[in-house]
């Protein structure tokens, strides 16, 4: 379970990681990560949530949280990181959070297909979340969020998260069409199927 707040931690910002529930290790970001906090442990109150990924050297760590561990951990947190499911980003803008979103990719046996790429970019591009797909970028957002945690809040507002929810939906379903339209490409023959020779003996295609 993420330790709650005390006395001892002021002035120590609470991060969470949250890489979700696929099967595939997400072994780039919490790797990045590692070598992030190595730098600033005396800093930061770091959680995180590996599912299937391996995370020897990190502190406060446990595979899975259920959605009631998951709200207390968000709720507690100065910053979120997570992977680009739409659940999760849609959970830390619930709470506040501008999420710092490392979306998996699938080139690197992260995920089945590019659909979190596809759809952090489109999230990111409206300014929804921030997104880094570079160890560099997010090394930049967590400085940047350590000195000025007011970057990555958002104002929590019924109507508003809403909205964003209504938003984030149709964006989900525009990038699975996306997807879906690629993975048809991938497996269209490139060969045109023999149809016999035509009435002049010539071949038909």
């Amino acid at each position: 379970m993420p330790a709650p707040r005390d006395g001892n931690r002021v002035g120590r910002a609470q991060l969470l990681v949250a890489v979700g529930t696929d099967k595939h290790p997400f072994d780039r970001l919490v790797g990045w990560l590692r070598e992030w906090y190595g730098e600033v442990a005396d800093e930061v109150v770091l959680t995180v949530q590996h599912g299937h990924t391996r995370v020897e050297g990190l502190p406060d760590a446990v595979p899975f949280l259920g959605h009631a561990e998951l709200q207390t951990a968000m709720a507690g947190a100065d910053l979120v990181v997570c992977h680009g499911g739409p659940a999760t980003i849609l959970e830390a803008r619930r709470h506040g959070h501008l999420p710092i979103v490392v979306p998996r990719d699938p080139s690197l046996g992260e995920h089945v297909d590019n659909h979190q790429q596809l759809f952090a970019r489109r999230l990111g591009a409206a300014g929804l979340v921030a997104l880094c797909e570079t160890r560099q970028e997010l090394r930049d957002a967590l400085t940047a969020g350590l000195a000025e945690p007011g970057r990555f809040t958002v104002t929590v507002d019924a109507d508003a998260a809403e909205a964003q929810r209504t938003a984030v939906r149709r964006v989900g379903m525009i990038v699975e069409e996306l997807v879906a339209e690629a993975a048809q490409r991938r497996h269209r023959p490139w060969w045109r199927p023999w149809r016999g020779p035509g009435p002049n003996g010539r071949h038909k295609l």
